[in-house]
């Protein structure tokens, strides 16, 4: 199975990138300075009476943004392919930013929607190389087919992933575009609604999803700004969703993010370097499967948007949140002892003889252990929109999960979380389901070419 290419070692680069923001982990990573050799050189430096503006602390301080200069410029130019086996995005090591949109059909012309996929495939090529999408025009009397925010700025690791929804194929039971015949069966029917649901239809659903995905807002931003606007006359945006920092990792070399809980959550999931077997288990549709004449090497892409009662949650003691993860906070170990990355031991017990991880904590409710070895893969996002009239954050968790099957691998263990600890705490606001198709092949002009062509 061919895995994604990239330029300059992505993981390591974003790996080191990610922990800009980290103090521990960034100090580690100048060279030359270890974090021991920093708190001990801060111990001297204090005793001999050098305060924060002397010299001491201006040369490490240089020494430490120039090394986060670097590692922010070279983020910038990593690039991944747009062509491939599987769509990028999806298995690609999991960048910090992100923009989805989805959009609703405005024609019933197959001839217009397949022009559409073909434009927006040419310009999503273009943007992850860094450039932008066309030639600049040498007339200053038309619009520009740029629109310019991202110039200078680089690739920035941008992905670009589109997929299509029921209603792609099916709507108020008309079959648009000829294609109904196609849908794969997992598909049917959505996600089925659960506990802790005030569902906005707004901004649920649609009939193609596009995710961008890179190391820069503004380069996010303006993939689907350019989309968009490509995207005139055959379809509108019917939702758009920010994400900034990941809570998702998606490659072993990428350290695990925490939630707007502060939390480590996914630890087990599928990560790029799993075996292609397992892969091919638990992410890829396989030609066997329903649809997979079409969509054989896709995926399904699973969303959630699940806004945090932060205010209530900052209110618990340490032990209680602990106790609704299941994890150690600041290690992110299982509650049973180890690292974050041990095997978390439903079955030891405490000296109340209680298990160490309680049976109703998030760890235990969604644990491959306890779903059948069901595996996903997660880039999920955090979110934030302000506050509300009373002050609360309108923030939390943009659930982004990439499966097989969603009906084995999403669903039974979304309504599994009826009786998780956590869902005390949240409250599920949007919800969607899109199939996404194969990478663009050797002769193929475009996403989905297949489905519409096979």
């Amino acid at each position: 199975m061919s895995k994604n290419s990239v330029n300059h070692h992505p993981e390591e680069v974003a790996d080191k990138a990610a922990s800009l923001g980290e103090t521990p982990q960034d100090t580690a990573k100048v060279p030359g300075i270890s974090r021991r050799n920093v708190l001990i050189g801060g111990g001297i430096a204090a005793l001999a009476g050098i305060g924060i503006g002397g010299m001491g602390g201006f040369a490490y301080g240089k020494s430490k943004g120039e090394a986060a200069g670097k590692a922010a410029s070279d983020v910038m130019k990593i690039s991944y392919p747009f062509r491939g086996e599987h769509q990028p995005g999806i298995l690609t090591p999991q960048q910090q930013q992100m923009m989805m949109a989805a959009y609703d059909l405005t024609t019933e012309s197959r001839e217009l929607v397949i022009q559409l996929l073909k434009d927006w495939s040419l310009a999503a090529e273009r943007m992850m190389a860094g450039n932008p999408v066309n030639d600049p025009k040498v007339s200053k009397l038309a619009p520009p087919d740029d629109t310019g925010e991202a110039y200078d700025l680089g690739p920035g690791a941008l992905t670009i992933t589109i997929g299509f929804g029921e209603s792609f194929f099916l709507k108020d039971g008309k079959d648009r575009l000829g294609i109904a015949d196609r849908m794969p069966e997992p598909l049917k029917g959505g996600i089925p609604r659960m506990a802790a649901e005030k569902l906005d239809p707004d901004q649920c659903y649609g009939d193609i999803v596009v995710q961008a995905c890179s190391e820069d807002p503004m380069i996010s931003m303006h993939a689907i700004h350019n989309l968009s606007r490509l995207a005139f006359g055959t379809a509108t945006v019917r939702w758009t969703q920010l994400g900034y920092g990941r809570t998702s990792s998606t490659s072993t070399g990428q350290k695990t993010p925490r939630n707007l809980f502060g939390f480590k959550d996914g630890t087990s999931n599928i990560k790029k370097e799993d075996s292609d077997a397992e892969l091919n288990k638990h992410l890829w549709i396989q030609s066997g499967d329903s649809g997979g004449k079409y969509f054989a090497g896709g995926s399904y892409l699973c969303t959630r948007k699940i806004k945090q009662m932060m205010e209530v949650w900052d209110e618990l003691v340490l032990q209680e949140q602990e106790d609704t993860i299941g994890r150690d906070k600041l290690e992110g170990a299982p509650q049973s002892g180890g690292t974050e990355f041990t095997d978390p031991d439903f079955e030891k017990k405490g000296e109340d003889g209680e298990p160490l991880i309680p049976l109703d904590s998030h760890l235990a409710m969604v644990h491959p252990d306890h779903n059948g070895g069901a595996r996903m893969l997660r880039r999920g996002y955090n979110y934030m929109e302000g506050t509300d009239s009373l002050g609360r954050l309108e923030g939390g968790l943009m659930f982004i999960a990439y499966v097989r099957n969603p009906q084995t691998n999403f669903i039974p263990i979304l309504k599994k979380m009826s009786g998780d600890a956590m869902t005390e705490y949240l409250q599920h606001i949007a919800t969607s389901m899109w199939v996404m198709p194969p990478g663009v092949g050797q002769g193929e002009e475009y996403v989905g070419q297949k489905l519409f062509e096979a």
